[in-house]
Order: C-alpha cells, then sequence, then structure tokens
C-alpha cells in the first residue's frame, strides 16, 4: 500500500514545514506528492498510471481531507507521472494541468506519435494542459515558492522542482536513491548520458538535503545518490548495450506489472511489435532477430526470477 509519510524524523519534520505529503507508489505509477495548502486548494505533482487512477484519485482525495484539488503538476509526461491528470480533471472541473514547455507542440492537439505512448505501448487518457513552465520559472506549490529547473536525460524535456528554504527537490526520475532510469534518446541512437550527467551535476550544484524522488521512499543520502547513478552512467556509456538490454528488461516488467500475466507467445509478439524494443534491442528491420532477442531477454528474466512460467504463461513475481 501507498505511505503517506515516511519515517525518518527529519524527513517528516521538513515535509510538515512543507505542508507536503508524499505517496509512494508501486512502479506502475510514479510518487505523488500533495500539498493540501496551495493556491486556490490543492496540489498535487505527479499523478501515476491511468489502470491506477481509481486508486490515485482516493488517495489524493484523502490527503487533501476535504480540500478541493486546484492544480496538478507534471516533471515529465510519461505515463506513470501523469495516467492520472484527465481522472483528476473529471473528478475536480477547473483543474489547472501544469506541463513543462517542452511538450507544447505535443498536447495542443494531442498527438500519440509525438509523446512516448504508442512508441512503448504504454496507456495514458489524453488530457488538456492549462499552463507551461520552463528552466527559471517558479511555482507556488504549498506554503513555499519553488524552483522550475531543466533536467534532460532520462526524458528530454523533463524538469527538476526545487525550495531553496528546506532545500527539498522533487527530482523525477532524474535521480533516485538506488536505480537509475531509462535514457531514452540513447535507445534510438541519440545522445543522451552526458545530459544525464547534467542533471546530475546541476543537483549537486542545487546541494538539496532532501529528495522527494518519482519512484522509491524521499531520501536524505543525495552524494551517495549522485556518485551510485553517476558509476551506473559511465558503465552503460562504455558499453550501450548493457543500457538496451537494461531498458528491455524494465519495460517488460512494467508491461508485466500492468497485465500481471501473459502468455509467452503473446508476449514475445508484443515485444516484436513495440518500437521501443525493436529500437532497443536493435532489431528494427529484422524480424528473425527481433523474436531471438525477445525470446533472449524473457528467458533472462526468468533466469533471475524476476517473472515465473507457468504452464505457457509468464507471470510478474511479486
Amino acid at each position: 500500500m501507498p505511505t503517506a509519510q515516511p519515517a525518518d524524523h527529519d524527513t517528516a519534520a521538513t515535509l510538515a514545514q512543507l505542508g507536503a505529503q508524499v505517496l509512494v507508489r508501486g512502479w506502475l505509477s510514479a510518487n505523488n506528492i500533495v500539498f493540501a495548502e496551495s493556491e486556490g486548494g490543492g496540489c498535487v505533482v505527479d499523478t501515476g498510471y491511468v489502470s491506477h487512477a481509481e486508486q490515485t484519485l482516493a488517495l489524493v482525495d484523502r490527503a487533501l481531507a476535504g480540500v478541493p484539488l486546484a492544480h496538478v503538476v507534471n516533471t515529465h509526461l510519461h505515463s506513470d507521472h501523469c495516467g492520472g491528470n484527465a481522472s483528476l480533471a473529471r473528478q475536480w472541473p477547473g483543474l489547472r494541468i501544469t506541463v513543462p514547455a517542452g511538450y507544447r507542440a505535443h498536447l495542443l492537439p494531442w498527438d500519440d506519435n509525438r509523446l512516448s505512448y504508442r512508441h512503448t505501448d504504454q496507456r495514458c487518457d489524453p488530457f488538456v494542459p492549462t499552463d507551461f513552465i520552463d528552466d527559471g520559472n517558479t511555482l507556488q506549490l504549498g506554503r513555499h515558492t519553488w524552483q522550475v529547473h531543466a533536467a534532460p536525460g532520462h526524458d528530454h524535456d523533463a524538469v527538476l522542482l526545487f525550495e531553496p528554504e528546506t532545500a527539498t527537490l522533487i527530482s523525477g526520475d532524474a535521480l533516485w536513491e538506488n536505480r537509475l532510469a531509462i535514457i531514452f534518446s540513447e535507445l534510438a541512437d541519440e545522445p543522451g548520458f552526458d545530459a544525464a550527467h547534467q542533471a546530475l551535476d546541476l543537483i549537486e550544484r542545487l546541494q538539496p538535503r532532501l529528495v522527494l524522488p518519482g519512484h522509491g521512499q524521499p531520501f536524505c543520502g543525495v552524494a551517495g545518490a549522485i556518485a551510485a547513478s553517476r558509476q551506473r552512467l559511465h558503465a552503460f556509456a562504455a558499453t550501450p548495450i548493457k543500457h538496451r538490454q537494461h531498458a528491455a528488461r524494465a519495460l517488460v516488467v512494467y508491461h508485466l506489472l500492468e497485465h500481471r500475466a501473459r502468455p509467452r507467445a503473446a508476449l514475445l509478439d508484443w515485444i516484436v511489435a513495440t518500437p521501443v524494443f525493436r529500437q532497443a534491442l536493435q532489431c528494427a528491420h529484422d524480424l528473425p532477430l527481433a523474436r531471438a532477442r525477445a525470446a533472449a531477454t524473457v528467458d533472462r528474466l526468468l533466469a533471475d526470477g524476476v517473472v515465473t512460467a507457468l504452464g505457457d504463461e509468464v507471470h510478474i513475481v511479486d
């Protein structure tokens, strides 16, 4: 179940000062950061995956404790960060939805081909943004003014949010405590590792004392998390095929987290048919090679115990 308050006393005190609650979600959904005392009503940063939208509605409503939701902010527009936007807008008419400015042409009008959802075969209900934020802007979230900083790497148009008084960072997927997010541009043979390093450089300059990540618990060990992310980036840059294999595995797991189980043949068909995998596995125009590399990806997940086979079906292991 999602948790609204981390155990660490200093973290809880900082969140109380900010008037923020962190709803730590499972891997289909990004964390939701809720501010009950924001301009015109409550605010939530990132809204989870569409299949969790009903749960997101209930969790946000409970966190707001009767305060109407007035504002949604997205750090970036991957499906696990904005999949609840449309449902929240239906629940609270007049809801403002603020997204990074780089997505403007993708959303007005809505264009699945320019967003990531068709490419990854992930779902997101269309929504209409009302405001755009860019590097150097500020936002009022709860009781404090937050700085907006560009954070390309994982996603070219992503932003970070930083509150200087408490030195708190809402990092989206630019920094996690123990893992590294996929650098999607690298899967399309476009540079991305340097941009991810630059995002880490920015975080280092900001010197946050507390990070509220897109996934996982809030954490204070920022220097260690940055060092670990740099190490992983260097390793992937030295051997890009390992990053591609990591990405393929992660995206298959994400798919199975949503569907829970798929017949092995159907799962292989899905991998081969989904554009991001053909890119990641470097077999865009070679169907037999794509099938072989899809099978190898599933076999590695089975060998590692991440998924399990029951008859002819592949199941996620919880």
